[in-house]
């Protein structure tokens, strides 16, 4: 049941994901929102510590948001923001990768910038997505992908 209830979840975001590509919200993820932290940085175990030297690793190069474009990644959708939750960023997606329905740190499926006040979009994160019954034929009875 667990599983299908993912999948349902995931299915309710992807609906979402495309309705917010219809319609992008131009909301800049600095309007209105503090970015001081008042919490302490969390201790990654040395699993999680290598998984985002990783990461980082491999999406260096797409500090330039014009090398992730080059190499197939596209706004998606615009910054999302709400007064209780904050704001997430402008998700340039790879649907190729999406497409392959494989979850490799080396290639997210989204690079995340914040619009900043100066005009340019600095890399703030990274995402990986897969269609979820894509997923589940792929990979029957092994349950939802994980990173670690």
């Amino acid at each position: 049941m667990k599983i299908g209830r993912l999948a349902t979840q995931f299915q309710h975001s992807m609906m979402t994901l495309v309705l917010m590509s219809v319609c992008p919200g131009g909301a800049l993820a600095q309007n209105g929102h503090s970015h001081e932290t008042t919490t302490q940085p969390q201790q990654l175990t040395s699993a999680q510590g290598a998984l985002l030297k990783i990461v980082r690793d491999n999406t260096d190069r797409f500090k330039a948001v014009s090398v992730a474009e080059a190499e197939g990644y596209s706004l998606l959708f615009g910054c999302v923001s709400g007064p209780d939750a904050g704001a997430m960023g402008l998700h340039y997606v790879n649907l190729s990768l999406v497409a392959a329905g494989v979850v490799d740190a080396t290639r997210p499926q989204i690079v995340i910038y914040e619009p900043m006040s100066d005009g340019h979009l600095q890399l703030i994160g990274a995402d990986f997505l897969v269609i979820a019954s894509d997923w589940d034929k792929a990979h029957p009875g092994q349950g939802a992908p994980q990173l670690f």
